[in-house]
């Protein structure tokens, strides 16, 4: 034990020798993993949740950058898609279920890119930045629908979009409904024992076990959660009536995920069963990796255990799965599961993977500055 304890204490100073060399070696690595993604894919594509993801840590990377470029490019993507996400105007038509066709206006999926719209809009205003999120947004509060959220990615896409919103327009519905449609996906996907978020109804245990018999939390599906809530507390007022569930809820979140990290710094696809689908993955480390060190920068999460667990995270973010090029590697493709057998190298790379280690970096960037 004591052995383990002056390694973990050897690890952390690594980290924390030249404060201000490593500051600027973060940004270095921030730029180069940008750079790669900016060069390599035009950002004349859909709004859809996968391109949407990537833009949600460009805009956060931009804080710290000023990059008119990357500024740029996500307001090249933004005026491709009109400032709208799937875009039908006949309301009666308009779905939530999943869908990739423009009838989906209500499905989260087709509403991350309001994310944004809204963080476009409040650098320069502009009222067609923010009308479609407005008219989407206003439509959906006021329906009588209360189960839009039924997978775990959703509260990713479209939490933040509620804060969001109601910064814009201070009207307190948002608020009330994102608790609502929370409550919702907790009663589905949310295990009161173990603190993590199952991917939706049908991976809730024991109806689905994992390769050995076990809960199967998949990595990415909690790194949505946790991102979500570390968002939406970033603007969510201290006092709002049910500021201290999301609180407590990060918090119990944060226990748990650090509990089953791996030795390298990453997550396994299958949080509980290693073996289920064993190897790096990046995209649920990542997310994991920026909501923890938010909430150290934040003084939420206060005990030494989480720096040592999020510098852990950033080491093999950092280290492994950026490439000597740029590139963001061992991301899981698009999918809702752990795979057993799936291959995730060094060469699977997808835009959400770069959007969360551009939050990952960014507050990695902030932890350094502030300490």
């Amino acid at each position: 034990m004591r052995i383990n304890f002056i390694l973990c204490l050897l690890f952390i100073g690594h980290f924390s020798f030249g404060q201000k060399l490593k500051k600027e070696v973060v940004l270095s690595q921030l730029k180069s993993a940008n750079r790669y993604w900016q060069s390599n894919h035009k950002p004349e594509v859909w709004a859809f949740w996968d391109q949407a993801a990537y833009h949600t840590g460009n805009m956060e990377f931009y804080k710290i950058s000023r990059s008119k470029s990357d500024l740029k490019y996500s307001e090249d993507w933004a005026k491709f898609n009109g400032w709208k996400g799937a875009k039908s105007t006949d309301k009666r038509h308009w779905r939530y279920s999943y869908g990739e066709t423009d009838d989906y206006v209500l499905f989260g999926d087709w509403q991350i890119c309001f994310q944004t719209y809204i963080d476009l809009y409040n650098l320069s205003p502009s009222p067609e930045k923010i009308a479609r999120a407005k008219e989407v947004m206003d439509y959906q509060i006021h329906s009588p629908h209360t189960d839009y959220w039924w997978w775990a990615d959703g509260l990713y896409m479209v939490m933040p979009v509620m804060t969001k919103m109601y910064k814009l327009t201070q009207d307190p519905l948002y608020l009330d409904k994102m608790y609502t449609y929370l409550c919702y996906a907790d009663s589905m996907m949310f295990d009161k024992t173990d603190k993590l978020y199952y991917r939706d109804a049908k991976y809730v245990y024991p109806k689905h076990k994992s390769l050995h018999g076990k809960k199967d939390f998949w990595a990415r599906g909690d790194g949505w959660v946790f991102a979500a809530l570390a968002k939406v507390l970033q603007d969510l007022p201290k006092q709002d009536k049910h500021y201290d569930y999301y609180h407590q809820r990060f918090k119990e979140m944060a226990v748990a995920i650090i509990s089953c990290q791996q030795d390298e710094g990453f997550w396994t696809r299958s949080m509980l069963d290693p073996d289920h689908a064993p190897g790096r993955e990046t995209s649920g480390t990542a997310f994991f990796t920026y909501g923890l060190l938010w909430g150290i920068n934040e003084n939420i999460l206060i005990d030494p255990k989480f720096s040592q667990a999020a510098l852990k995270g950033w080491h093999y973010l950092s280290e492994v799965s950026l490439q000597d090029d740029g590139r963001i590697g061992y991301v899981q493709p698009i999918g809702e599961k752990a795979i057993p057998g799936q291959v995730v190298d060094a060469n699977s790379t997808a835009p959400f993977g770069v959007g969360a280690f551009l939050l990952a970096g960014t507050e990695m960037y902030r932890y350094l500055n502030e300490k």
